[in-house]
């Protein structure tokens, strides 16, 4: 398993360490992923993911991953299948500890039923508006509900028959009776048990009540033997309700779980609520759940981000106790780091502009030697011809003086190349400019007598023969931010409307042609790019990951 935590220990290490040499948790550190598959994961996911699993690996412990499978209304198989094929793709494995909620719904009412019998929960027929309306604030007490003396009895016999589906959905809900007066508003005796006559989609209609989340999600903690349940911060003034569920049902206070709270992960430029996610894919802002531009894990794999660069990317931002906004600039920094040293360099010419090399003679073909990387070494043959393209900014008719490009009566290298310089700029009818003619230094290129020429530029090239044509989706961000770079509260209207810019006509050199779905670039002087899932052999299909400045590095550097 690759390394996923930083060697420098953060505060829930330190609180492990802790109760390990308590001799607390005497079978070791047993931590899940808990993840409900109402949606795609996200980036936010990935840091807890990286955390959860790499937590068991430092500790030599296990980790679980369960599905909190406790609202059909929502769920879907969709979301259970990519859910397990994000985590495997950053490169953990629960090994066979995949486990669901529903798995529990038999011991879960158990647990609900023990509550009524002990005088720890009733029924409650008030619906939700007037159980919202009864909860207090935070600086008024909540009034107890009209049916929170009901009789075990009564409430015994209430349940059953909410069980049978004998009421209708929001007809009556089963609430803990914990303090109405609690500062802790989630202790004003939450509701733990609702009605909803709906499929699920393991268990079927075998059940019509199903358990709340803060009700089923540390009891599930306790019967699957976690260790310490790592949480996110909104979950903060929801451990005296998982800590009273556990106590008020039994779990032995020596062993049962710790709940421990770090700071979920928020990203300058990006939104992670499941909720105004769906929203940009079902009202069409994107086109999937996995569009390069969404910041769900299918999305950033899509768009080219690598499992390495992500979990490199959870380490550098490490392991807080208060929320905090990080610049998105890191993770493209990490994504940068990651290809710079594992990608092939080819050339590749979005915007092209026409070269015909008038001394160059015609039919006349050569390979010229290229390096693959300058790291990883290896070489590739790209052919030279007559007729070739460059980048349509390379040239410059009225050039300033610092333009060291191509520009009428100046030179340039051409990359593994020739030295060539533009006689003369050929135009349309309209004024702009059809082609360039150039001439070339014969001895110029490597090994040549006048290789060692010394010219200000070198640029891209591809050959007009051999080059293979290819769409390039270029993308930018698809939310804009405010000077602080937070998302406004408004925001959909904050969405980019130029978040993506595709390119048809863009052509790459040969030795990709029959390159594969993921396959990564760096497209020589451009960025970083990766091969789409919308390719074919006869039509390419790159995506930019990310572009060769590297703001992060800069700004850490300075």
């Amino acid at each position: 398993m690759p390394e996923i935590l930083n060697t420098t220990s953060n505060f829930i290490q330190n609180e492990i360490n802790n109760d390990l040499q308590n001799g607390r948790y005497g079978e070791g550190v047993h931590t899940r992923f808990p993840p409900e598959p109402n949606g795609y994961l996200h980036v936010g996911h990935a840091k807890s993911i990286c955390l959860n699993f790499g937590l068991a690996q430092q500790y030599g412990g296990k980790c679980n991953l369960r599905f909190d499978d406790t609202n059909p209304v929502k769920e879907d198989v969709e979301y259970v299948d990519s859910i397990q094929a994000d985590v495997r793709w950053l490169g953990f494995s629960w090994d066979d500890r995949m486990f669901y909620a529903s798995d529990y719904f038999g011991r879960l009412y158990e647990y609900a039923v023990k509550l009524i019998q002990a005088g720890k929960a009733y029924v409650d027929d008030s619906t939700a508006e007037e159980i919202r309306a009864m909860r207090g604030t935070l600086t008024e007490a909540g009034k107890e509900s009209p049916y929170r003396n009901r009789s075990v009895e009564e409430n015994m016999d209430l349940f059953t028959r909410m069980k049978k589906g004998e009421f209708g959905d929001g007809e009556k809900v089963l609430r803990a009776k914990i303090d109405m007066a609690s500062p802790n508003i989630n202790m004003r005796d939450p509701v733990i048990y609702r009605i909803a006559h709906a499929t699920h989609h393991r268990t079927g209609d075998e059940w019509c009540i199903y358990p709340m989340y803060d009700f089923a999600h540390p009891l599930s903690d306790a019967i699957e033997g976690i260790s310490h349940s790592i949480c996110t911060l909104e979950f903060e003034d929801h451990r005296p309700l998982y800590d009273w569920l556990l106590e008020a049902v039994g779990f032995d206070a020596a062993t049962r779980p710790r709940q421990i709270e770090f700071a979920r992960l928020n990203l300058t430029n990006t939104v992670t609520s499941k909720r105004k996610l769906r929203q940009l894919v079902e009202e069409g802002y994107v086109s999937g759940w996995d569009d390069p531009r969404m910041p769900t894990i299918s999305g950033l794999r899509r768009r080219g981000y690598t499992p390495a660069a992500i979990r490199a990317f959870c380490r550098e931002v490490g392991v807080a106790k208060a929320n905090s906004l990080v610049d998105v600039a890191m993770l493209e920094h990490c994504v940068r780091d990651d290809l710079n040293n594992n990608a092939d360099r080819i050339m590749a010419v979005l915007r092209p502009l026409k070269v015909v090399i008038t001394n160059y003679p015609e039919g006349q073909k050569e390979y010229m030697l290229a390096e693959n990387h300058p790291f990883k070494g290896g070489h590739r043959y790209v052919p030279f011809t007559r007729e070739l393209y460059i980048e349509q900014e390379d040239f410059m008719e009225e050039a300033p003086k610092k333009f060291f490009r191509l520009k009428p009566d100046g030179e340039v290298r051409l990359k593994h190349g020739y030295i060539i310089k533009c006689d003369e700029v050929v135009k349309n009818e309209d004024g702009s400019i059809r082609e360039l003619r150039c001439s070339y230094d014969p001895e110029s290129k490597t090994g040549g007598a006048t290789a060692n020429r010394k010219v200000k530029g070198t640029i891209h090239w591809v050959s007009a023969e051999d080059a293979v044509r290819a769409e390039v989706r270029l993308y930018d961000y698809l939310i804009e931010t405010d000077e602080k770079g937070e998302v406004p509260a408004d925001f959909l209207a904050a969405v980019n409307k130029d978040s993506l810019e595709v390119l048809h006509d863009a052509l790459v050199e040969p030795s990709v042609r029959l390159t594969g779905e993921g396959t990564h670039y760096q497209f020589l002087r451009q960025g970083y790019y990766v091969v789409d899932k919308d390719s074919t052999p006869e039509h390419l299909v790159f995506n930019r990951v990310v572009g060769l400045k590297d703001s992060w590095a800069k700004a850490k550097k300075g």
